[in-house]
This record gives C-alpha cells, sequence and structure tokens, in this order.
C-alpha cells in the first residue's frame, strides 16, 4: 500500500471535515482499535469511515472468512479503492447515519461489533448525535463498539463533547492505552451494552 498515504492526504486536502486525518492509522492502531471482533462464530463486523483499509485489512485477519464484513464510506473514490482492494468485503459508498437501512438491505438484524475510523472531533455535534445514535441502535445487546482519537485532540470542545455522548450512549466505556506507534499518536474508546 505505498501510495495510501499520498492519496489519504489527498481526500483530506478535499474534505477535511470527513476525512479528519493526514495519514492511514499504523497497524498497531488498527490491531487495538480491532480487538474486540471475534476470532470464532459468524458475527457482524461493520466498519464506519474505513479509508485505504488498515482496519480492514485487521478486522479480515480476524474474521479469516467467517462472518459479514460491511465496511460504510462516504468517500466515494475512498470506498472504489476499497472494493478493489478488499472484494470480500461488503463496501458501502453510504452515509453511516443510515446504518439501520444498510443493515436491513443486506438481511441483517444487529452488529456484533462496530469499528470506527471516523474523525469524531471534527464533526458537529447534530452529525456526533446522529452517528452515535446510529450505532447504538443497530448494535446488539452484548455487542462492541470501539474508536479511536488522537492525544492532541483531547482537549477540543468536540473531543469533550463526543466522550460525554459515549457515556450517554453506553453502560461501560473504557479508555486503552495510548498507541504511541501511530503518526500521530492516539488511543483507543472501548464501549459496550448500548442504552436504548
Amino acid at each position: 500500500m505505498p501510495n495510501d498515504t499520498a492519496m489519504f492526504l489527498g481526500q483530506f486536502l478535499r474534505a477535511p471535515a470527513t476525512i479528519g486525518a493526514l495519514a492511514p492509522s499504523s497497524r498497531w492502531l488498527a490491531a487495538a482499535v480491532c480487538a474486540p471482533v471475534p476470532e470464532r462464530g459468524e458475527p457482524t463486523v461493520v466498519e464506519l469511515g474505513p479509508g485505504t483499509g488498515p482496519f480492514t485489512a485487521e478486522i479480515q485477519r480476524r474474521l479469516d472468512g467467517r462472518g459479514h464484513h460491511l465496511a460504510v464510506e462516504v468517500n466515494q473514490s475512498l470506498a472504489a479503492l476499497l472494493a478493489e482492494r478488499f472484494p470480500t468485503v461488503d463496501v458501502a459508498n453510504d452515509d453511516a447515519t443510515d446504518l439501520r437501512r444498510l443493515l436491513s438491505e443486506r438481511g441483517l438484524r444487529q452488529a456484533d461489533v462496530v469499528v470506527s475510523g471516523l474523525p469524531w472531533a471534527a464533526f458537529p455535534d447534530d452529525l456526533q448525535r446522529g452517528l452515535l445514535g446510529a450505532v447504538a441502535a443497530t448494535l446488539s445487546p452484548a455487542g462492541a463498539f470501539t474508536t479511536f482519537s488522537y492525544i492532541h485532540a483531547v482537549p477540543l470542545n468536540s473531543a469533550r463533547r463526543f466522550r460525554a455522548l459515549l457515556a450517554e450512549r453506553f453502560e461501560e466505556v473504557v479508555r486503552g492505552r495510548t498507541v504511541w506507534r501511530n503518526a500521530p499518536p492516539a488511543f483507543v474508546f472501548h464501549a459496550r451494552r448500548p442504552r436504548p
């Protein structure tokens, strides 16, 4: 994936509010974010904002041909790249706020795991609420939601608002260790038991 950084940077310059990063996530961050993906059974895994696919690759490694992996990418160029790169992944070039419809169209009732690469701190309040509401509404009661935040974004009002919203929508929210081997460094949020 030698040209991923250049492509990612180009898409960021075109739409910084929807891309939210200058480079793809590292394999170390991908491993931390995708840890809740089960290594057995037939889980439904939803990935939001897969970009060029670092989390996608880790989810596919963990699933090893099992279950259903739906990747929702709003950026048309990135969605096309992802579909070409990962032909066994169900890539939807769509809006993640329509997650219930996207699952229903595929005959899927709920997600067992939702993995997010979305730039939450770049989003306004109504979009954060709409996206997180869609996640909580489609996640199974025993399901897991994981996302990450860059450490430099911690003091931002939008990042604080998102952390409060996570606590409002989920009974359990755990902040993981900082992943220093990422540019920029980031930490992971693991959330479980969505509130009705």
